[in-house]
Order: structure tokens, then C-alpha cells, then sequence
């Protein structure tokens, strides 16, 4: 194949209480790649999106992706890569993720599928290095595996893909800015016993909730007293939007990867699309725009569309 177009998923990561280890695609937001293998051995990137992402390849997530890729396999040719940016950087929606994801998954599909999906997680993470100074994989691994992930190691790289429950995912991203870099630094540096004994329950009560298909287990296994409430502080309306979206009838949710995206979970479409309308409502009253997003969970994660 000399050319490809992507379409890469937006992923929610953490699922509240699996922080750095759980991760979810879904179908919206979504960013667009294309890719042309050249005879040259440069890289070419070129942003068709306003978010003044830089394009030089060394400084672009998606550019040292293939960079790695390009020296790990001494390959004489290079790169042309188009992006069109839908998942705005700082959301907590996977942005950086997605470009990783989607330049490792274009590469390997270019070069004639020599990556197993491990192996382009590998690569993918070096983008999300440079976007947030750690080598994470929980938005990598349901970008490139689809569905929801459990990320049991990133070195070595050991994903275990989980059951995609017949779930139903809002979201919402009221436009202000986190970067995970800034919230990660204000992170509790120790938690006690007891904090770390609960959340171990509520992450293996997930687990067991999403492979049995158990919403209400899922829903009682939704919860973090040692990531949340720090970060939650970062993001307005948080605990009005969870309190409102509950009694709407959601099975539970939170903090979307670092924020300030707010996701929740839902067994039906109609509840899912009244949560949604209250998350709107609620930030009209602020002066805070904001995006929501309604859909099932991803199974799939990054598709070839052309």
C-alpha cells in the first residue's frame, strides 16, 4: 500500500479507578490521518485542523512516532502524513493518543503489517512521552485494540482486552484546558493503606463487572477517593454534573483521563442522551462552552476508511 486514510477514536482512560491501567474507545469524537509512504526519507507532518499543533516532526506526536519507526527499521523512505484534528489537545479525550495510535497503526499498515499490536502500542508511546513526559499506554492500547483495555504492564508491554459491555458513553467537554502533564503533578505522592485496599476493590469490581456484563456491579465499582478528588478540583461543575447525571439514571462515571472531560455510562440511549442534555444545561448557566458526545463503546478502535 503506497497510500491510507484513518479514522482514529477519541478513548476514555482511567474509567475512574483504574488510573493509568483502564481504557475505553468510542465513536465521537474521532481524528482523521492519512498517510503516503515516500521515496524520500523525510517525514513530512501537515495539521488541516486550527489547533497550531507543531509540525516539525521531532515536536509532533505523530512525527516521532515515525521517527522511531523509521530507525528502528533503517528504512531508506519516509512519511507524508495529513491530520485533521477533531479531538481537541487537552481534553481528556485521547488527543495526543489518537495521533500516537494512528501514525504507529498507519506505518505498520503502509509497511505491509510487520507490528503486532504490542509492538505498535511500543512505538505509539513515545508520542504520548513527548506529549506528557510518561510512557502510558491506557488511551494507546483501546485506540489500537478497540474496546475496553486493561494495560497489566507497559514495559513489558502486557494488554489484556477485556468485553465490550452494550454500554452507552457520554461525554462532556466544557472548554477549558488540563494538560496532563500540569495534573499528574498534583497528584498525591503517597496514599494509606486503606485508600489503596479500596481501590483495589473497586478495580477489580469493574474488571468482573465489564467481563460478566454486570451494570449494577459496574455502576457500585465506579468510584476513586484517591485520583478524583484532586483532579476534580480542575474542572467546573464536576461534582454537579456526577450528582445530576446519577439521578438521571446513569450507572455511574468521572473524570475522563486527566480532564477536563467528564464521561458517564448509561444502559440505555435515552438515558445517555438525557445526561447529555443536563451536562449542556448545566454549563449554559457558565460561561463555559462546551461539547457533548453520545455513543456505545467503540469495539473496534482505528479503522481504515479509504
Amino acid at each position: 500500500m503506497k497510500k491510507i486514510k484513518l479514522r482514529i477514536p477519541a478513548t476514555v482512560a482511567n474509567l475512574v479507578c483504574g488510573f493509568d491501567i483502564l481504557g475505553m474507545a468510542v465513536h465521537e469524537p474521532y481524528d482523521e490521518m492519512e498517510f503516503r509512504l515516500s521515496d524520500s526519507p523525510e517525514i513530512i507532518i501537515k495539521h488541516e485542523d486550527h489547533f497550531g499543533l507543531p509540525e516539525e516532526p521531532s515536536q509532533n506526536v505523530a512525527g516521532i512516532v515515525l521517527l522511531k519507526i523509521r530507525e528502528h527499521f533503517k528504512l531508506s523512505h519516509g512519511f507524508e502524513v495529513i491530520i485533521r484534528k477533531h479531538i481537541k489537545p487537552g481534553s481528556g479525550l485521547g488527543s495526543s493518543a489518537a495521533s500516537a495510535a494512528g501514525a504507529a497503526f498507519g506505518a505498520n499498515a503502509l509497511l505491509g503489517n510487520i507490528l503486532s499490536k504490542n509492538e505498535m502500542i511500543h512505538f505509539a508511546m513515545f508520542g504520548e512521552e513527548l506529549a506528557s513526559g510518561v510512557r502510558h499506554a491506557d488511551n494507546i492500547a483501546p485506540c489500537i485494540y478497540g474496546g475496553i483495555t486493561l494495560v497489566k504492564s507497559p514495559n513489558p508491554i502486557d494488554i489484556i482486552p477485556l468485553n465490550t459491555p452494550d454500554l452507552y458513553v457520554t461525554a462532556v467537554h466544557p472548554q477549558v484546558e488540563v494538560k496532563t502533564s500540569d495534573s499528574r503533578q498534583i497528584l498525591k505522592k503517597s496514599i494509606s493503606l486503606k485508600s489503596a485496599v479500596e481501590q483495589w476493590g473497586n478495580i477489580a469490581g469493574l474488571i468482573a463487572g465489564i467481563q460478566k456484563n454486570d451494570s449494577a456491579l459496574i455502576g457500585r465499582s465506579l468510584n476513586d477517593g484517591i485520583i478524583e478528588p484532586v483532579r476534580s478540583i480542575l474542572i467546573p461543575k464536576f461534582d454537579e454534573i456526577k450528582m445530576k447525571s446519577i439521578e438521571a439514571g446513569a450507572l455511574g462515571g468521572g473524570i475522563s483521563g486527566s480532564g477536563p472531560s467528564i464521561f458517564m455510562l448509561a444502559e440505555t440511549k435515552e438515558t445517555a442522551e438525557k445526561i447529555a442534555e443536563l451536562m449542556k444545561s448545566t454549563y449554559r448557566e457558565t460561561e463555559i462552552e462546551s461539547f457533548v458526545y453520545v455513543s456505545k463503546i467503540n469495539p473496534a478502535g482505528i479503522r481504515i476508511v479509504e
